[in-house]
């Protein structure tokens, strides 16, 4: 039972909940006016009540007071005839008389009218004998008076003693019926108040019906409406079949939301196309671009910060930037974040070297985004720069300045040192040693040629120009780098071969750095190896990995020692400019940049240098190469005959 009390308050509450301000004031002001007027009504119903009791007791006072009086001289004379026939003349003579009772002292009755009748005994509850109320016969002249209700209204109970000459006859008791004016002006007005009452809630709920129809409702719709256009919904539209002022305000909101409709539909394409072209504008850029808030979260990132950050496969948009940036990013920019935001500073540039995720060094410059007014901070483009190839190229530059001083000095060192004693001390010096020190500034001198040569080649090779790449013969170029060799390796008692098959296909490639390649790997090889050791070059295609591809397998160029091999802790860095072995064996000298020449050869031709080595076993340096499409048999007679000459010219000039 609870429960179903709980339920129905809760139905009541919400039920209540959704009127309007305007229902619930109409509400109230409905039950105060109601209860108003059902106070006045039974106000008056009350009086009318209380002068009619108060009228029923004068009437029935007087009326008692006027039969006793008439009656007494017969009751003392014991003549109930003439009792009995005087009070039925009386009784017969007014309606207001409902009955009368003689009893005597103890309250026996002893005459009635009417007498045993269903109603006397009803009224009075009495079975022959009546319960006289104490000191009824107090005052003669004020005889005592009550009321009792009975279901035709309420009757007046007049008890008058019957006295003669001081002598106590009994009692009168005569009940007054109520006055009919009076009863039906009371009802008639307590049925006037619940149809006044009645009336005024009809009223009200046909009216809170009327209004929900005609005018809350549409209002609600209209509400709904408006909150929808608010949220970018400007496909809500009203459909109620009203006339007059709200008809017209419904006709104005769907024609205003037709409107809206198409001119947002206009803008969608020409901001769709405008965001188009920002994002392939900011994809394109070689720099990182990150847009953020007032409060850090990311509105737009482009590829490339998300590539130097690490985001390929996060979605930071709409997060918090400082919770997904390195931690060395992270401790540097966010305190003058925060100071951009505030105001404090507009711009600020960083230059940051982190290890996690990869290895790089990176440029961070914050701009502050105002509006137009530029009033108000609107957000922050933070703009990253990937720096890392920049500073490995200074640093390459500064080590590279450093060691050719360093390289360039010891010779002219040397030379100014050997010139200045032949200068000083000529004289004095014997024709001998005069040709030992010119023997040694002439070595000093190719030893300064062959270094500022080198730095030439290099620096032209990383230069970026552009190589012309062609068919090229590689049994005729290392013949011919085995041919310039041969004597070297015959005078240091090394034994030099080359393995090269008749039918090699021809490579694509350019001829002159190729035979360079070959000229620095044999040379440093015949360095390297003792006398009694051996070196080889040999070339020959791959197997292929099918058979159908055999035409297209790649050739692989070797070139193999047995000299002092290469330590593991040196390999990795052998091809780095001014990088010697001999400055750990403390054997012979060079530039330490022909190996590094011998890589952006190779790198040139897309591909890479390889190398084997063991300690006092040996080295083998390899690369490969791909085959040209157009083989010396495609090849027609002008370009064989073109290639052919180009070759025996480089050959007699070498």
């Amino acid at each position: 039972m609870l429960a179903i009390l709980k339920t129905i308050r809760e139905a009541i509450a919400s039920w209540w909940l959704e009127f309007t301000l305007q229902t619930k004031l109409l509400a109230a002001a409905t039950l105060v006016v109601s209860l108003v007027m059902s106070g006045l009504t039974f106000w008056a119903v009350n009086s009318i009540q209380q002068d009619a009791r108060l009228n029923d007791t004068r009437f029935g006072r007087d009326l008692g007071l006027l039969l006793a009086a008439n009656v007494a001289p017969y009751l003392a004379e014991d003549n109930l005839t003439e009792v009995a026939q005087f009070s039925q003349r009386f009784y017969r003579s007014t309606s207001s008389v409902r009955y009368m009772l003689y009893a005597d002292e103890t309250g026996k009755i002893f005459f009635g009218i009417p007498f045993l009748q269903p109603e006397v005994e009803n009224s009075l509850a009495i079975e022959r004998r009546i319960k006289l109320p104490e000191d009824y016969a107090a005052d003669t002249d004020n005889p005592m008076i009550r009321q009792h209700l009975t279901p035709d209204g309420v009757i007046t109970d007049v008890f008058v003693p019957l006295k003669l000459n001081n002598k106590n006859l009994g009692v009168l008791a005569i009940g007054i019926n109520p006055n009919q004016a009076a009863v039906i002006s009371t009802n008639f007005t307590r049925d006037v108040t619940v149809a006044v009452f009645i009336s005024i809630w009809v009223m009200v709920i046909l009216g809170g019906v009327i209004n929900a129809l005609t005018i809350t409702k549409p209002i609600k719709e209209l509400l709904v409406g408006v909150k929808q256009i608010a949220t970018g919904n400007f496909k809500q539209r009203i459909d109620l079949p009203l006339g007059g002022e709200l008809g017209e305000l419904i006709f104005s909101f769907n024609d205003m939301a037709e409107r809206l409709e198409s001119y947002e539909e206009q803008n969608i394409e020409e901001l769709t196309a405008e965001k188009a072209k920002l994002e392939t504008l900011i994809s394109t850029i070689a720099d990182g671009a990150v847009l953020i808030d007032n409060n850090m979260q990311v509105i737009l990132v482009n590829a490339t910060a998300r590539r130097i950050f690490a985001w390929e496969n996060v979605d930071v948009v709409g997060c918090n930037v400082l919770h997904y940036l390195p931690v060395p990013v992270q401790m540097e920019i966010t305190r003058p974040l925060y100071q951009v935001v505030a105001g404090e500073r507009e711009n600020a540039e960083f230059r940051i070297h982190f290890t996690q995720p990869i290895k790089r060094t990176i440029r961070i410059l914050l701009t502050t985004v105002f509006d137009i007014a530029r009033e108000n901070i609107k957000g922050i483009a933070i703009t990253v720069q990937d720096i890392t190839r920049e500073v490995e190229l200074n640093e390459a530059k500064s080590q590279f300045i450093s060691n050719v001083s360093h390289e360039l000095r010891t010779p002219l060192f040397n030379i100014k040192s050997f010139i200045e004693t032949l200068h000083d001390y000529g004289e004095d010096l014997s024709l001998e040693e005069r040709r030992e020190f010119l023997a040694t500034v002439n070595n000093e001198t190719d030893r300064l040629t062959r270094l500022v040569n080198d730095v030439l080649d290099l620096s032209k090779l990383e230069s970026g120009r552009a190589y012309h790449m062609n068919g090229v013969d590689l049994l005729q170029a290392i013949e011919q780098t085995v041919r310039t060799y041969q004597l070297n390796a015959r005078d240091k008692g090394i034994e030099l071969q080359q393995e090269v098959p008749p039918q090699l296909p021809l490579v694509i490639g350019n001829y002159d750095l190729l035979l360079q390649v070959l000229a620095n790997l044999l040379g440093n090889a015949l360095k390297f190896t003792p006398s009694g050791g051996k070196v080889v070059i040999r070339a020959y295609q791959l197997e292929p990995k099918h058979e159908s591809q055999k035409s297209l397998s790649p050739v692989r160029i070797e070139v193999s020692d047995t000299g002092i091999g290469i330590a593991p802790e040196d390999q990795a860095a052998i091809f780095d400019r001014f990088v010697r072995v001999e400055n750990r064996v403390h054997t012979l000298e060079g530039t330490g940049l022909g190996l590094s020449i011998v890589k952006n050869i190779i790198d040139k031709h897309h591909s890479q240098m390889h190398l084997v080595s063991e300690v006092g076993v040996g080295t083998t340096f390899w690369f490969e190469l791909d085959v040209y499409k157009e083989d010396v048999t495609q090849l027609s007679a002008e370009n064989k005959e073109e290639v052919k000459g180009k070759k025996e010219e480089e050959t007699s000039t070498l």
